[in-house]
């Protein structure tokens, strides 16, 4: 079964929902820069993402350097965002 990409609208209002995250400027992926007291907590931070995106089977695309972090979400399925990248940035929010 495809995946649907998000109508403008429904990105909008997912968006409005997420703490911190802002639409990439082509408007195909969110994103979000996460800061950590060091490198442990930061890769801790990404250990457990990790595990949630393998069960998921979605995932993110991410740098990581030092206690910095930043995440890209998009479905390429879809050639955008969905409702599994809301749905990881919520998972990612709760957590960080």
């Amino acid at each position: 079964m495809p995946i649907a990409r998000l109508t403008d609208a429904e990105a909008d209002e997912a968006l409005a929902a997420l703490s911190g995250w802002a639409l990439r400027q082509d408007g195909l992926a969110i994103e979000k820069e996460l800061k950590f007291a060091d490198f442990n907590e930061a890769f801790g931070f990404m250990t457990r993402v990790a595990i949630y995106a393998d069960k998921a089977d979605h995932h993110p695309e991410w740098f990581n350097v030092y206690s910095a972090v930043r995440i890209t979400l998009t479905t390429h399925d879809a050639n955008g965002l969905s409702t599994r990248d809301v749905a990881m940035a919520k998972f990612i929010d709760s957590i960080a």
